[in-house]
């Protein structure tokens, strides 16, 4: 027994022995490998190439933002205000009015028409989401393929009966038609959240239901608190979809005192002909809330794209 015993040990010993010593050999063979080498180094190119892609634009906005009108209006470009900081850009957008509206006005606009919507079109799509996620009714497989089926149509087929409905119910001139038909979900949010509630055992809820929890106690108790992160990703994707929205505005509201931002924005070009320092600080101003709204929920963001299975 102390001879099978000490066999036993000393082929550990050897088996941990060649770990020991060929993994690390191992490592560095895969790590100098010429094609792992080539491959990293056009993986970064390319990732060094889209990320230039994505800031080099935002900088040549915010670096003519502060330029002068005479260093504005060179044949050549340059990437920093060689004439010094020029800040009467920034001080014209608080000023000035863009059509009906200023900078302020439309930004207060935006807010309470793309608020309400969010949230409750988010709660709105949560509680579909919950139904055909853990809820059994007869056609609800039948009724979700054609909910996403509604998503493979183009919002400019819909267009034109919708205005002309709103129209006929004295909507137009209002922010009612872009506020209200949000207020009841989007397809997307629905299949987004419905792949997140899939992930929650039906065990928690079959246990709440024994302890007589009713379904929206369930909801309320249970689903909501556990989809924090969903429901701000989808929040944060709703709210910057909707303060960017440019042609709904310019649709409904163009011309009243209900015009938002975006309008406003566009509204500053034709203000500011070759002054475009001025309109790149109206476009400063504008991007301002939604970093904010990135750099707050950007955990919660991520978080919630990771855990909802989706790529």
């Amino acid at each position: 027994m102390n001879d099978e015993m000490k066999t036993a040990v000393a082929e550990v010993r050897m088996t941990e022995g060649e770990r020991e010593g060929q993994t690390p050999r191992k490592i560095r063979s895969m790590k100098s490998n010429p094609v792992n080498i080539t491959k990293k180094v056009f993986e970064y190119f390319f990732l060094v190439l889209f990320l230039l892609w994505i800031l080099v634009p935002f900088y040549i906005v915010l670096v003519t933002s502060f330029k002068t009108d005479a260093e504005v209006n060179q044949t050549i470009f340059t990437w920093f205000p060689t004439q010094g900081f020029y800040f009467e850009g920034y001080k014209s957008v608080f000023e000035e009015h863009y059509g009906y509206i200023n900078v302020m006005r439309g930004f207060v606009n935006t807010l309470w028409i793309v608020l309400p919507p969010t949230i409750l079109g988010l709660l709105t799509s949560a509680f579909s989401a919950y139904a055909f996620a853990k809820l059994k009714f007869r056609g609800k497989n039948i009724l979700f393929a054609l909910l996403l089926a509604t998503m493979m149509v183009p919002g400019m087929v819909t267009l034109v009966p919708s205005f002309v409905i709103f129209d006929n119910i004295g909507w137009n001139g209002t922010p009612l038609p872009l506020m209200i038909p949000g207020m009841f979900g989007a397809a997307a949010c629905v299949f987004y959240l419905r792949q997140f509630f899939m992930g929650i055992p039906s065990e928690t809820l079959e246990a709440a239901r024994l302890d007589g929890v009713g379904y929206f106690g369930m909801f309320f108790r249970m689903m909501l608190p556990l989809s924090v992160p969903a429901l701000i990703a989808q929040g944060v994707l709703g709210f910057v979809g909707g303060y960017n929205d440019y042609f709904g505005p310019l649709l409904y509201v163009s011309g009243t005192q209900f015009e938002t931002l975006q309008v406003a924005l566009s509204s500053s070009v034709d203000k500011y002909d070759g002054e475009w320092n001025k309109v790149m600080a109206t476009t400063v101003v504008a991007l301002i809330p939604t970093i904010i709204v990135y750099l707050v929920a950007q955990r919660y963001f991520i978080e919630g794209i990771a855990v909802s299975g989706l790529k």
